[in-house]
């Protein structure tokens, strides 16, 4: 099954009736310990952040995020805009959402492009559309 297909499959359940689906993607959310496997997925009310296990399966209850609740957004590259060719390969292949909720929530996604010389081995098409989708519901903010 391709990856865009594991992440609607795990992302579906927590849709709304009416609800669409407008575009899915595979990150990593990082903490100050740890990082996860999460499926964000973009709809045409809200995000959404799926934890998921090693097997792409659903792992606890979504995130809900819905424009209102958006305080801050920042995106760069991945590499945190160092001056090393690493950081330059991974500002080109990966981007960093960071997200702060009215709640105090703080949510740092990392996620590869899709595109480029890591292209099928970021996800693909089905990545780039997924992180395209979320783009664009920010621009909607």
């Amino acid at each position: 099954m391709e990856l865009a297909a594991k992440l609607r499959k795990a992302l579906e359940p927590s849709l709304a009736p009416g609800e669409e689906l407008v575009g899915a993607c595979f990150a990593t959310q990082q903490s100050t310990f740890k990082g996860s496997q999460v499926a964000v997925g973009t709809t045409d009310r809200r995000l959404l952040v799926q934890r998921m296990t090693r097997k792409f399966e659903r792992d606890g209850d979504a995130i809900s995020i819905e424009p209102g609740q958006i305080k801050s957004a920042k995106a760069s590259g991945a590499g945190g805009d160092w001056f090393t060719v690493t950081a330059a390969v991974m500002d080109g292949a990966a981007i960093t959402v960071r997200l702060e909720t009215t709640d105090g929530d703080k949510l740092k996604l990392m996620m590869m492009r899709g595109t480029g010389s890591f292209g099928k081995l970021g996800g693909g098409e089905g990545q780039r559309e997924g992180i395209e989708a979320m783009a664009a519901w920010f621009a909607a903010v």
